[in-house]
């Protein structure tokens, strides 16, 4: 009965605690990607399952049929070099589901890194995703408009997220909506989604970048065609301008609620690349080598960490604290009368 006590000790637990979790978001999808990456995900551990219950059977299968008892007792079995058949069978079996999965990966992998196929025929709406210590900004050249810590996008309409960084390497994650895909510093990188159900769903920052990453969350907000026209139509008429100072006030401003401006930082500070059709100057002031003079500039303000063989552990903590942090940007609500 001793023995037994933690085993049940551990179900009882386990039955108190598991009615709290909440269901995983990357199961519950939202829009076509994610639906691709869940359904995968779901097929990749129904296939792990089943090798576990094949594995699982045979183990108490030997365990029960080849078990010492008193009427084999003192038996030894007859040496054998090897039995063909099996050796087959356990070498092609794995091989097989390896390949499997591999074909069933490749497909998704290109379906996400495309537009879905339900939206083929529509023209994407281009929203410049940037990160910075410890914020993201989104900007959307077509409509001439960019927030802070929050993006708004029509439902049943193909999106395409531009990436880049002007600190650290991120990680932009919508997981109801899509995948993940890391923003660096000297190149852009696309991401490709859309939205089947109007709704909030919260997106993040899923790449360990600093101290604050855990800071850079933000709501995704997918509305009907109509109310995105007049969202964007409010802000032009109501948001002041993002001047070049202002957003490099931003870019040196560690924490931030959400920030909305009737203009866009792509016009003074390009991202890497050439992709003058969205810039001022129809791009002239690229430098491709490195993405853009401009840009570079603005990257200098989230240098990357000197090497140093101390560690933070050796250094003395700072007790004194200007201000508290945001719990959550999501949550703050704080437009600062620009929205």
């Amino acid at each position: 009965m001793k023995k037994k006590g933690p085993l049940y000790a551990l179900f009882l637990s386990l039955i108190l605690l598991l009615p709290g979790c909440s269901s995983l978001t990357v199961l519950n999808p939202k829009g076509p990607s994610a639906r691709t990456l869940s359904d995968t995900i779901i097929l990749s551990i129904l296939v792990m399952l089943g090798v576990l219950a094949v594995v699982y059977i045979l183990y108490i299968f030997v365990l029960v049929k080849y078990r010492a008892k008193k009427s084999n007792e003192g038996y030894i079995p007859e040496h054998e070099e090897g039995n063909k058949v099996l050796e087959t069978i356990w070498i092609v079996i794995p091989i097989i589901i390896v390949a499997f999965l591999s074909v069933v990966t490749v497909k998704t992998t290109n379906a996400v890194e495309n537009q879905a196929k339900e939206y083929k025929d529509q023209t994407p709406l281009v929203i410049y995703a940037s990160s910075s210590n410890w914020k993201w900004h989104f900007s959307y050249p077509e409509e001439g408009i960019e927030t802070v810590n929050y993006v708004n996008m029509p439902v049943h309409r193909a999106v395409e997220f531009r990436m880049y960084s002007f600190g650290s390497i991120t990680s932009l994650w919508i997981p109801q909506l899509a995948g993940q895909k890391y923003a660096m510093s000297d190149m852009l990188t696309t991401l490709h989604l859309s939205a089947d159900t109007e709704g909030s769903y919260m997106g993040r920052n899923a790449n360990f970048s600093g101290k604050g990453f855990a800071h850079m969350e933000f709501e995704a907000l997918v509305m009907s065609s109509k109310d995105y026209d007049d969202w964007v139509k409010e802000v032009k008429e109501t948001a002041p301008k993002l001047t070049e100072e202002e957003f490099k006030g931003l870019l040196a401003t560690d924490y931030l609620g959400r920030k909305t401006y009737s203009s866009t930082h792509l016009e003074f500070s390009p991202p890497p690349g050439d992709h003058g059709e969205h810039m001022s100057g129809e791009g002239k002031e690229m430098d491709m080598d490195n993405g853009n003079m401009d840009h570079q500039d603005n990257k200098e303000i989230h240098p990357s960490p000197e090497p140093s063989s101390e560690t933070e552990f050796d250094s003395k903590p700072n007790p004194e604290v200007e201000q508290p942090l945001p719990s959550s940007p999501v949550d703050e609500h704080t437009h600062d009368s620009n929205s």
